[in-house]
């Protein structure tokens, strides 16, 4: 018993301590930690470590360079950088995101890795960004962290046109509602499709309710009709052509029309409110309605006048037209829905504006951005006091965005989206696809209540959030609409996102198919798409087909405008074929992590500036050959210059400015007919924006306005020369007086030298050379003696002081005066030359400068005589003799 007592015992203690263990297991945040402040200090200590190891680490350059080249550090490199990507694609995987970082292209891997990071790092702060709003009490009324009307993702099969459902039902199949030969609705229209490569100018003429009235250009445009001049040319030129006469502002052209009234729009209290929503009705008991006649819109916009709120949605085709068509536009109130044939009512279609722009009347949209645009395009409308519910599901963060989420979220309703690619300008139009246009609008205006309600109750019931919304649905209707314009560098961008790296040839080709194919679409008013795809052209252009079958063999279902002009791009790849064939330039630009550079449009041109020629253009010049004329700043100094100066290499032509160059008169024996006339006043009157769309080998000015007084070009040209030429005569003035200040400053530094050379030899013939002293020293020597010689024995006598420079004149002029005797040697005692010899003279002479006074050896048992008597007849008295060692005193 007392066994068993134990045993249950420590039994006790054992589950009590498991579960001790067990509570404090639950209490803690993470294994290790207690709570969040301890594992927040953690990781911020594991940052902060890590940050500064990084920064320990070599610097990219030479450093890292050096210690790349060893083997060790590489490979450690390499190791640490997989673990790494590892650690993210876990990381990336938790949260959901796509985590294949290791899987790259080679080329590519650099950019496809940053993508995946930037967009896995958005996807983790957005995640965040929501607990910490859940943490702070924002979304309190909120339990789920997604939306209760979240929907997953469906399940795409492998057929395009296969629906995929649930196990026990059978899957659907998709219609496309097509037809092959409907007639062209284009052909119907009233006023031609504007395909031109000019910029789109706004179609409005009335203005309704304006606060700031129309441009007087817009209330005019009805006097084209009375102009038969320009009825030949598209509607944009004719329009400019227009403005150029009446000398126009061009702003007023391209401006938005209600851009004064949007600035100036205020949203209403009731608006910023929360309101009541008011459930829709069902679909089957709604009145529909099928406006397709003049007087069945003139009914509606008096029912939409009347009303404070109504939801819209258009119906657009794009791959049978060059610029679009506008098919159908939905309407629906709170009581019924239309559907407008725009087709029909193309032209009819601007009497809208009058509840379009009413600012008291709210327009309900989803995913406006594109609506706008058509509106403007195809009917000249435009929309003031827009809510978007697009723009609403954003700053609620649902879980998507779409019209059909909203629908089951909001309305639990399926959205059916088989007719989404169906062909909208077929008429009749089919049950179904009236009923799928209808369903888009149907229940707008009661979704429009509900996300007024939760934009209020997500920011405490204050206007904020639901103010930002208006103010983005604002700047959705400031859109202005614009055409899609053909620059000479427009086939690069669509080469950019491809990411192909073409050889000279390949580029050449794509260029030249990717302007055939805009050219063509425009005339033919097809997509470019439907004319040719870029895959196909891409195809074309790598292949570079020597036949035309191989144009046909690269395009897989061969399009039909391909097929009717292969012979024109065969010619079109021949011409490419024929470019020299260099190394890829769009390879070079990647590798250097360079965007394509675009030309800027320079408006002077020199005949240097080869920023607007290709290299095959260009002359070739040897050394030898280049004439080279002296620069000119204008052409009418041209005639001045001499062009035979001189040769050099290089040169080409003078360096001019002609933006103002005074055109030169041609008298052609044949004159241009009055539609050349008219399109050369047309490219000629181009200013901007309409300089981009010229050829751009030459510099165009408009020429009739030069010769304008009241033009500002004129103004401009004429100031600008004026001041140049003046300035360039106040220039030359200065040069000429600083030559002339410089010769003078010449010629007197030159009289200077001269001055200070003359003087100079003077001074030196004053001064005698040192043959000339030696001379004058042994004439003197001459001369003493002629004097009666002494006795054997006899002291010559000691010479006088030293005379003065006077004297010593004096005494140097005589000896030249007097006769030269010969010395008689017979009444000379000569032993006084026996067995001795002479002193060293003191006296400097340069020959021996550089030689010390040496010790005279003296023949044992003879004395050194220092008398007189033993110095040179010549030696020369008046020097010092003390210092020398022959004076030195005897031990």
């Amino acid at each position: 018993m007392s066994l068993s007592k134990g045993n249950g015992k420590s039994k006790r203690e054992v589950l009590d301590s498991n579960s001790e263990a067990n509570e404090e297991e639950k209490s803690e945040l993470c294994p290790g930690f207690k709570d969040v402040d301890a594992f927040v200090k953690h990781g911020f200590g594991l940052v902060l470590s890590a940050t500064k190891a990084s920064a320990g680490l070599p610097q990219p350059g030479d450093e890292y360079d050096f210690y790349r080249s060893f083997p060790g550090f590489q490979e450690f490199c390499e190791s640490q950088g997989d673990k790494i990507l590892h650690c993210m694609s876990q990381i990336m995987h938790h949260h959901g995101c796509r985590s294949h970082v290791k899987d790259q292209n080679k080329l590519t891997a650099v950019e496809e890795r940053f993508d995946l990071v930037v967009d896995s790092n958005d996807v983790i702060l957005e995640r965040a960004g929501i607990l910490l709003d859940e943490a702070d009490g924002v979304n309190r009324n909120q339990k789920p962290v997604m939306p209760a009307g979240f929907q997953p993702p469906k399940i795409v099969v492998s057929s395009w046109n296969r629906k995929g459902s649930s196990p026990s039902s059978h899957s659907e199949t998709y219609r496309l509602h097509h037809t092959k030969n409907i007639a062209r609705p284009q052909l119907k229209f009233k006023e031609k499709i504007d395909n031109s490569n000019t910029p789109f100018v706004p179609k409005i003429f009335i203005k309704p309710n304006a606060v700031k009235a129309l441009p007087s250009y817009f209330t005019n445009k009805q006097i084209r009709n009375e102009r038969p001049e320009d009825l030949d040319v598209p509607a944009a030129l004719a329009d400019l052509i227009h403005q150029q006469r009446t000398q126009e502002h061009v702003e007023d052209m391209f401006a938005h029309p209600y851009q004064y009234e949007l600035d100036h729009l205020t949203v209403p209290d009731s608006l910023l409110s929360k309101p009541e929503p008011q459930m829709y009705k069902p679909i089957a008991e709604t009145k529909l309605s099928f406006i397709n006649s003049l007087e069945d819109l003139v009914e509606l916009n008096e029912k939409l006048c009347k009303l404070s709120e109504f939801a819209v949605d258009l119906e657009h085709h794009s791959y049978r037209s060059f610029l679009g068509l506008t098919c159908l536009v939905q309407i629906s109130t709170r009581d019924e829905d239309f559907i407008i044939d725009t087709l029909e009512l193309r032209s009819e279609m601007y009497i809208l504006n009058e509840a379009f722009t009413d600012p008291t009347i709210v327009k309900v949209f989803h995913g406006a951005d594109s609506d706008i645009e058509w509106l403007q395009k195809d009917f000249g409308l435009y929309v003031v006091n827009l809510f978007d519910t697009h723009q609403a599901s954003r700053a609620l963060h649902l879980a998507r965005n779409s019209l059909d989420h909203l629908l089951k979220h909001f309305c639990n309703v399926d959205s059916d989206k088989r007719y989404q690619l169906a062909d909208w300008r077929i008429r009749p139009l089919p049950d179904e696809m009236v009923q799928y246009a209808r369903s888009d609008t149907h229940y707008l205006l009661y979704i429009y209540d509900c996300m007024r309600v939760q934009l209020l109750d997500s920011n405490h019931g204050q206007p904020g959030l639901l103010q930002s919304v208006w103010n983005k649905s604002r700047d959705i209707s400031l859109t202005k609409y614009i055409k899609p314009v053909f620059t000479e560098d427009s086939y690069l961008e669509v080469l950019k996102k491809q990411k192909r790296s073409f050889n000279t040839q390949q580029l050449t080709a794509f260029r030249l198919l990717f302007a055939w194919r805009d050219k063509l679409a425009r005339q033919e008013d097809e997509s470019t798409g439907y004319t040719l795809p870029i895959h196909m052209m891409i195809k074309i252009s790598e292949e570079l087909p020597k036949e035309p079958q191989g144009i046909i063999a690269c395009c897989n279902p061969v399009p039909p405008l391909v097929r009717q002009q292969v012979n024109e791009l065969h010619l079109l790849v021949q011409q490419a074929r024929e470019m020299p064939l260099l190394k890829a330039e769009m390879a070079t630009q990647k590798k250097k992590g360079l965007t394509t550079v675009k030309k800027p449009e320079v408006t002077l041109f020199g005949p240097h500036d080869t920023s607007r020629a290709s290299e095959t253009d260009l002359p070739y010049f040897s050394s030898n050959e280049a004439p080279v004329k002296q620069g000119t700043l204008f052409s009418e100094d041209e005639s001045k210059m001499d062009v035979d100066e001189q040769k050099m290499s290089g040169l080409l032509a003078s360096a001019k400015i002609t933006l103002f160059e005074e055109p030169e008169v041609h008298d052609d024996q044949n004159s241009p007919s009055v539609t050349q006339m008219k399109a050369r006043r047309i490219i000629e009157s181009f200013e901007n924006p309409f300089r981009m769309y010229l050829p751009s080998t030459n510099v165009h000015v408009n020429k009739n306005a030069k010769f304008d007084p009241s033009s500002k070009i004129f103004e401009i040209s004429k100031r600008w020369k004026l001041q140049s030429m003046e300035q360039q005569q106040k220039e030359l003035e200065a040069k000429q007086k600083a030559k002339e200040e410089a010769k003078q400053q010449a010629k007197k530094a030159a009289e200077k030298r001269t001055k200070a050379k003359q003087s100079y030899q003077e001074s030196l013939q004053n001064v005698a050379t040192v043959r000339q002293q030696a001379a004058v020293s042994a004439k003197r020597a001459a001369q003493k003696i002629e004097t009666p010689a002494s006795e054997v024995g006899e002291v010559t006598p000691k010479p006088a002081k030293k005379l003065k420079s006077s004297e010593k004149s004096q005494k140097t002029e005589t000896p030249s005066q007097t006769s030269f005797k010969p010395f008689d040697y017979s009444q000379s005692d000569l032993k006084v030359f026996a067995g001795t010899k002479s002193k060293d003279n003191s006296q400097f002479d340069p020959n021996r400068q550089g030689q010390g006074f040496k010790k005279k050896k003296v023949p044992q048992g003879q004395k050194k005589h220092t008398s007189a008597g033993n110095r040179s007849m010549s030696y020369m008295a008046g020097k010092s003799d003390r210092g020398f060692r022959h004076n030195w005193p005897r031990r």
